[in-house]
């Protein structure tokens, strides 16, 4: 059986068990892990381009397929539009002078269509004046390039279009912490830097309650707390920097040194729970709980929100080398904490094959 940590600071208001952590091994009680990730977003980047002048089509075409991008073409801005229309590229690489509908009509009409006003556009031409380069960006590209341009430069320049439109998109209007895209990326950093590191998996309990008896306004506060004190308790633990990201809702994930994990979870938990307590009515503060009409008009209660933190551990005894499966074994601890009560840190301790017991510790 797990055994408690250093108890919390007495309080009339949670009639609940100290947090606690515990090493964890498979439990047969938690669901299979989830990989989190829609297998989709790992397809190539599929880029558009959009010219009149084959060769350079074809030019820039095999420059990207090189780099392991999807490619489609469309000799103007009319057929783009019907490209579009049939298939939604992630990025278009645009020339300026082209027959029928041009380059800079063509953005104007993608950014005035709310389908496709995200899509990053990178304008591509033979004129280098200054007010061309203007009116480009005026009409909503993202990014300009002169022919004749070096190839290195258009590959990098894409690359990086699509990188801070992806961290765009998914930057929390809420919270504003990096969502999918860039926490996958930092596991695969720490992967490939062969450092020992940590993920933790946090969502708060019971937090379909605070939305069912105040309202999404007051559960957002909820979910503002909670990322401002795992800011705090980030910051906390000094160096290596720890990394916070938000996956949506009341999720979110944190990558650390395992060493950072016991006082970063603790500081977490301690400070949740007093910030949780603040934003409550007085009345259900005091008591320690809520009260809930369900469809039949039966009061149920529920208790004040905690935490439930899932962690796996990559090191020496065992790496993980996929963003995915880091993800999934933290997901898969954050269930076998939601098995508990209080807030609590379950914390996979399995270590290959070669280890045969299946228990919590």
């Amino acid at each position: 059986m797990p055994t408690p940590s250093s108890p919390a600071p007495p309080s009339t208001a949670r009639p609940t068990p100290p947090r606690r952590y515990a090493s964890c091994g498979p439990s047969r009680n938690a669901p299979p892990p989830r990989p989190d990730v829609d297998p989709a977003e790992e397809r190539p980047d599929v880029i558009l381009v959009v010219d009149d002048d084959e060769d350079i089509a074809r030019f820039v075409e095999f420059n990207l397929r090189l780099h392991g991008f999807e490619v489609l073409h469309a000799s103007d801005g009319q057929e783009a539009l019907e490209v579009i229309e049939r298939q939604r590229p992630d990025l278009a690489v645009v020339d300026l002078m082209m027959p029928r509908v041009d380059g800079l009509e063509l953005t104007r009409r993608l950014r005035a269509d709310p389908m496709t006003s995200a899509l990053p556009v990178i304008m591509l031409t033979a004129k280098g004046m200054t007010s061309d380069k203007v009116n480009g960006l005026s009409a909503g590209a993202d990014d300009y390039l002169v022919k004749p341009f070096d190839t290195a430069e258009l590959v990098a320049r894409v690359s990086s279009t699509l990188r801070r439109n992806k961290e765009f998109r998914e930057v929390s209007p809420l919270t504003g912490l990096p969502g999918n895209s860039r926490i996958r990326r930092e596991i695969a950093d720490r992967v490939r830097s062969g450092a020992d590191y940590a993920v933790g998996y946090i969502d708060i309990d019971r937090f379909k309650s605070v939305n069912d008896r105040y309202g999404f306004v007051r559960g957002d506060d909820f979910i503002s707390a909670l990322a401002r004190c795992l800011h705090r308790a980030v910051v906390s633990v000094g160096l290596p920097p720890a990394f916070l990201g938000h996956v949506g809702g009341d999720d979110f994930v944190i990558v650390c040194t395992p060493e950072q994990v016991l006082p970063l979870t603790s500081k977490v938990s301690t400070d949740f729970e007093r910030a949780a307590d603040a934003l409550y009515d007085p009345d259900d503060a005091a008591r320690g709980y809520v009260e809930l009409k369900d469809r039949r008009g039966n009061i149920r209660r529920a208790a004040l929100v905690t935490l439930s933190i899932g962690v796996c551990v990559s090191d020496a005894g065992k790496r993980f080398t996929s963003p995915l499966e880091a993800i999934a074994v933290a997901s898969e601890m954050k269930s076998v904490a939601k098995s508990q009560p209080g807030s609590y840190v379950a914390v996979d301790r399995r270590r290959g094959v070669s280890d045969p017991h299946r228990h919590v510790k």
